[in-house]
């Protein structure tokens, strides 16, 4: 427990040292990563969102790999394809990996991806495989996917599938930065030389504090405050709170709850402790919601938001 909160504070000053600021987004990338979850970046253009993805593959010393995502992009483009190799006059069908066999694979733009694209990433996201044809290939452990997408540039985009959305364990906002972190910034990259992160894990090593964060006990109290709080975004649940019963349409699925559960475990190691407190469940339960939960006609005509959804239902199991 020790060394696991001493490498999760040390990556984390790794990570400071090139990234000015945005603190949720280090520490939706960090609780994805030994959470062993996928991680949606949304914020406008120039906040850093790939500048962190780089910057975390340096600092674990994993292989880097990145998909810039564009409408033509097609499916074999990510995931490979069957190649002719010719060698010593003999012609095999070979499979060419394409960019998601990787440990950190980076989607730039993610929602400009056509969904015939998008769905390509499904399997690899959930199984971590790809099935080209009749084969089956795994990916390299540990996976992680970290997808950036901008919501201010809706012409060209695609948005993503309900079924895509609740496969990223966490969605994090990524904001612009203030006076001081903008001077910050200038400093750091206009400078002659520009930081760079210090190697301080492995990928044996995240992979066994995976391992680690899964041990972790769930106690009752915890388990029953995470399965209320998810019944209270549902509009068909007796639990469901008065904005959920009437403006929204899909809540918080499964996955939300696993989420919860497996970023509250990696929270109570970081901090030193082998229980899951309610303070690590509650300061994670937007990053874990917000995008699985979607309203209906009279939610959006009425502006009511994920966000207040979200804090009328941890009023209400509070």
């Amino acid at each position: 427990m020790a060394r696991f909160a001493a490498d999760y504070r040390s990556l984390r000053e790794a990570l400071g040292q090139v990234i000015v600021g945005q603190q949720d987004a280090i520490r939706g990338t960090l609780l994805c990563l030994f959470a062993g979850g996928h991680l949606l970046l949304e914020g406008v253009p120039g906040t850093g969102k790939t500048l962190l993805v780089r910057t975390l593959a340096k600092a674990v010393h994993l292989q880097f790999g990145r998909i810039q995502c564009t409408p033509d992009l097609m499916p074999a483009d990510v995931l490979g394809t069957w190649m002719i190799h010719e060698e010593e006059g003999k012609r095999t069908f070979a499979f060419r990996h394409g960019p998601v066999f990787a440990n950190i694979l980076l989607a730039d733009e993610v929602n400009r991806a056509t969904p015939k694209t998008q769905s390509a990433l499904l399997e690899a996201m959930e199984e971590r495989q790809v099935t080209a044809g009749n084969d089956t290939f795994p990916l390299p452990q540990p996976f992680v996917l970290l997808a950036t997408q901008n919501p201010i540039e809706m012409e060209g985009t695609f948005p993503l599938p309900e079924a895509q959305m609740d496969r990223f364990l966490l969605k994090s906002l990524v904001s612009s930065p203030s006076v001081e972190e903008l001077e910050t910034i200038l400093d750091r990259t206009t400078s002659e030389t520009q930081p760079q992160a210090p190697t301080v894990l492995g990928g044996e090593r995240v992979l066994a504090m995976q391992v680690l964060a899964r041990q972790v006990p769930l106690g009752d109290r915890a388990r029953s405050w995470i399965a209320r709080l998810v019944h209270a975004t549902r509009p068909d649940s007796e639990g469901a709170v008065d904005l959920a019963r009437h403006y929204v349409r899909y809540g918080a699925s499964a996955r939300a709850a696993q989420a919860l559960a497996l970023c509250g475990k990696v929270l109570a190691l970081a901090d030193g402790r082998a229980a899951v407190a309610r303070e690590d469940l509650g300061s994670v339960a937007h990053a874990a919601l917000r995008h699985r939960i979607v309203l209906n006609f009279e939610g959006e005509a009425e502006g009511i938001t994920a966000h207040a959804v979200i804090e009328q239902a941890l009023k209400a199991v509070q």
